[in-house]
């Protein structure tokens, strides 16, 4: 049995459900009052996959600019990235998505070719037979990202599934270097 710890920033605009994935996800919980992340927040998680224990720090970057100087010293030993936008049909959700390649630009700049995936949260919001993501599929493919993925924090909606591909990218890549060495 190896044991394992990956540092995994989350990143994206503020109000865009950031720190509510993480809570789903590493609680199962759902908190409705939003909370302003403050610089950062971080979560750990535990699991064990195929004998290994691997130890998951998620690193909650604060969305809003008067944070923004603080971001790269938060970057520092990243592994893999999630990028959070808003799938509203508002002009925030655009917004949120529009800057998602700055996202993935400021990332790649501190921490250079990680595992990086796009969720989209707050698919409960939003009618998803109307929805398309022609122009979220052509970002994930151009920029070689793991995957996108439609997740809503409050229903659960494919939250474990959008972490999980990072985690096991990381866990595969961190397996094939120890049976390398």
């Amino acid at each position: 049995m190896s044991k394992f710890k990956f540092k995994i920033t989350v990143i994206g605009d503020g109000f865009v459900g950031k720190t509510t994935l993480i809570k789903k996800f590493t609680h199962g919980s759902f908190q409705k009052e939003y909370i302003k992340t403050v610089g950062a927040q971080f979560s750990k998680f535990e699991e064990e996959i195929e004998g290994d224990q691997c130890e998951l720090v998620f690193w909650d970057i604060a969305g809003q600019d008067e944070f923004h100087f603080l971001r790269p010293s938060f970057y520092k030993a990243s592994v893999a990235s999630i990028i959070v936008f808003s799938v509203e049909e508002s002009n925030f959700g655009k917004e949120s998505f529009k800057n998602s390649a700055q996202w993935l630009k400021e990332i790649k700049k501190f921490c250079g070719d990680i595992p990086i995936a796009l969720i989209g949260n707050k698919a409960d919001l939003v009618d998803e037979n109307k929805s398309s993501d022609g122009k979220i599929l052509k970002f994930v493919k151009k920029n070689n990202l793991k995957g996108f993925f439609r997740t809503s924090a409050k229903t659960g909606q494919n939250v474990e599934d959008a972490f999980r591909i990072i985690i096991k990218d990381l866990h595969k890549k961190a397996k094939s270097s120890v049976l390398n060495e």
